[in-house]
């Protein structure tokens, strides 16, 4: 019954629980009430005696010299549910916890940086990490043992939580300078760097060897990587993409066909909802027909972006396209706020049950559909037995046939479904995943020509710049009932960084690189060592913690560090090197990242993707022409969809200046010919030849004769 390593996440299959909206309200409450968190909240009527991280918490645990149990997980968690119901909503549980801990709970999704403290803890520790993650502390907060889901009553191997409880409270009584003694080592290590030189840098040589590493683990029959559970780790997918352009022919093209493979499995099988669009968190399977229901905000947006990519390289995207536009309506209608800004999550299970909101009986299709119920359970799987759990089905496209067809079937489907009790919604705004989905609406629309889409993602940027913003012009993490609250981290300035590149080379307008610019210029400074070219999870003025955290890994969301170096790096290549500072800071994070590189390449798919672009340089479509001319528009939109995404687009009116950001040598000798609109495709110092019809644009540059 635990969780498993897997990307850190935990998953359950069948497990009931009493729904967090069912629990009676009118019992004592703890410190939680007050937080604006929607997994604080659901802890808010435990017995336990609750605090939220902050100083109050860790001051009180220095004065009563008590250790703290930091747990930590997010609204979605299935298994956090779990341990709730079974443990923390237990009497006499609770009673041990606030009898031996100062007790703490954290929305990891509010605190990446608390979170990766005692995750990077529990992976060195335990070889393994999950969610729920609790952590006992010393009362400043270094850790000494950390553990995942705990039994109410110990099964197996797995000790239960009293178990636990008696242990760590009777060790810090009567090992207390042994415990010490660990905390301080652990916390040691968590700070020390990999030590060693590397014999050469991360360069095109680094691309293709980590494509081979990451490609031992693909399923070359179902797609995606290992067997269950199974995630759509879209860090490693759009590496991959990526990696096409530096690969041998032959192996370019299998890996292309395996993206391929995967791409379509995951859409037509149980990672995706058939009937409402959108991508489920995993599969508890290989072959992608059972998921953990819950669906979260940032799978939604770098799937996008993966598909986008994906589509554009394509000879054929017809099967690539559908799921773009599903999973840009389904956002629009269940995950996007009033405000224009998305929700984080929604959970897994409705009515105390997972997977009930998702699943069908063919009574249940027939008593909708009539007529067509034959056909549509032939088509999605639909028994008597069922692939679920008691009789019911989950919807798994067998028969991949055109999306057209049955598409009236399926909408009766999910106007009969929003009659049923819905999962719970997250409804708070996270910068950074936020920015995963405008970067995958932009390159979205860029790819089908989609200005719904492109007006999607420029009225979520709007929030995210305007609202999530405060008097320094510092982001802010977290959005929510009308507030904005905490310090944003790297991972809200890389995905807001990539998000503004991807809106201005869309063609959302220059105000879009001036903010790239500014925020380019924060991560610098406030979460880089400019001397060692190291970033930093949290800014150099946070506080409250054992140390400060560097950047988290490539997983569910990518590496932050690699996401902010590859944002820079477009910059950079767009202003020529024009700022000497961002330009050393890139060859300091990139050298400062060489060993850990080349002793494990396929673990930085996201940095890599720097990398990459740093040595094939950035190419750039300019066009020179009327902004209000349809035939500008026409040359920019071609460019926008042959281009490689981290390349730029440029227009400009004829003798109008470059906007700020753009190097003058991009324009220079770049001219309407004839007073038409005209495009060039540059690549460092060289250009294409002029072209006036867009079918004649093409991404692979053919240098101007001289």
């Amino acid at each position: 019954l635990r969780p498993p390593s897997d990307e850190r996440d935990g998953y359950a299959r069948g497990l009931s629980m009493k729904a967090t909206s069912d629990r009676t309200a009118d019992r004592p409450g703890n410190r939680l009430h007050l937080e604006t968190s929607a997994y604080l909240r659901q802890h808010q009527h435990n017995p336990v005696n609750w605090l939220p991280w902050g100083e109050e918490a860790l001051e009180l645990a220095r004065r009563e010299d008590r250790p703290l149990f930091v747990s930590i997980g997010y609204s979605a968690c299935h298994w956090c549910h779990v341990m709730e119901r079974e443990s923390f909503e237990n009497p006499e549980i609770a009673a041990a916890m606030n009898d031996a801990f100062i007790c703490i709970k954290v929305d990891r999704e509010e605190r990446p940086d608390v979170d990766q403290i005692y995750m990077e803890t529990a992976l060195r520790l335990n070889g393994n990490g999950g969610w729920p993650l609790n952590a006992i502390c010393t009362p400043d907060g270094r850790p000494f043992f950390v553990g995942t889901y705990f039994p109410p009553e110990s099964r197996g191997n797995a000790p239960s939580i009293l178990n636990v409880i008696d242990a760590m409270k009777t060790a810090w009584r009567d090992q207390r300078d042994q415990i010490e003694e660990n905390a301080g080592t652990i916390a040691e290590a968590l700070e020390a760097k990999p030590e060693g030189d590397a014999e050469k840098l991360p360069g095109a040589h680094s691309i293709p060897e980590a494509a081979r590493m990451i490609l031992r683990s693909a399923d070359q029959a179902h797609g995606g990587f290992g067997q269950a559970p199974k995630f759509p780790t879209p860090t490693n997918l759009e590496f991959l993409t990526t990696s096409l352009d530096f690969l041998p022919h032959e192996e370019a093209t299998s890996t292309a066909q395996f993206l391929s493979l995967t791409a379509r499995e995951m859409a037509r099988r149980g990672l995706y909802d058939q009937i409402g669009g959108g991508f489920h968190r995993y599969c508890v399977d290989g072959s992608w027909t059972i998921p953990h229901f819950e669906k979260m905000l940032y799978d939604q947006g770098q799937l996008l972006s993966f598909y986008a990519e994906l589509a554009r390289r394509a000879h054929d995207a017809s099967d690539l396209l559908w799921p773009i536009r599903e999973t840009a309506a389904y956002l629009r209608r269940e995950m996007r706020g009033p405000t224009g800004a998305y929700y984080a999550s929604q959970d897994a299970d409705s009515e105390g049950c997972e997977g009930k909101f998702f699943v069908w009986t063919p009574q249940q299709i027939a008593e909708a559909l009539g007529d067509d119920a034959d056909p549509f359970c032939t088509t999605y799987g639909v028994r008597l037995v069922g692939n679920f759990e008691n009789g019911t089905t989950h919807l798994v496209d067998e028969a991949r046939a055109e999306r057209s067809q049955l598409a009236s079937a399926r909408a009766l489907l999910l106007e009969e479904r929003k009659k049923r009790i819905a999962p719970e919604t997250d409804r708070k705004h996270v910068a950074a995943w936020n920015g995963y989905v405008i970067s995958g609406l932009a390159r979205a629309a860029s790819a089908l020509g989609d200005g719904e889409m492109l007006s999607d993602a420029v009225r979520a940027a709007e929030f995210i710049f305007t609202e999530m913003v405060d008097a320094k012009g510092h982001l802010y993490r977290v959005h929510n009932e009308g507030e904005p609250r905490i310090t944003g981290f790297l991972d809200d300035y890389a995905a807001m960084l990539g998000a503004a590149l991807d809106l201005y080379r869309a063609g959302a307008g220059d105000p879009y690189l001036l903010r790239a610019n500014d925020l380019a210029t924060q991560i610098v400074d406030r979460f880089g060592d400019t001397e060692t070219g190291e970033l930093f999870l949290s800014p150099a003025d946070s506080g409250n913690l054992i140390l400060r955290p560097r950047s988290d890994r490539d997983g569910a969301t990518p590496d932050a560090a690699g996401l902010a170096i590859l944002g820079l790096v477009r910059l950079d290549g767009l202003s020529k090197n024009a700022n000497s500072d961002r330009a050393t800071f890139i060859e300091r994070a990139l050298a400062e990242q060489a060993v850990a590189i080349e002793r494990a390449p396929h673990a930085f798919p996201t940095l890599l993707r720097a990398v990459a672009l740093q040595m094939r340089g950035l190419s750039v479509a300019v066009i020179v022409g009327d902004p209000s001319d349809p035939k500008t528009a026409a040359l920019a939109s071609r460019a926008r969809r042959v281009l490689r995404p981290e390349d730029a687009v440029v227009v400009s009116a004829p003798g109008a200046a470059p906007a700020t950001g753009v190097a003058a040598s991009w324009l220079a000798g770049r001219t309407a010919a004839d007073g038409r609109p005209t495009a060039y495709v540059c690549l460092g110092s060289s250009c294409s030849l002029p072209v006036q019809e867009p079918a004649e644009l093409i991404a692979e540059l053919v240098p101007q004769a001289q």
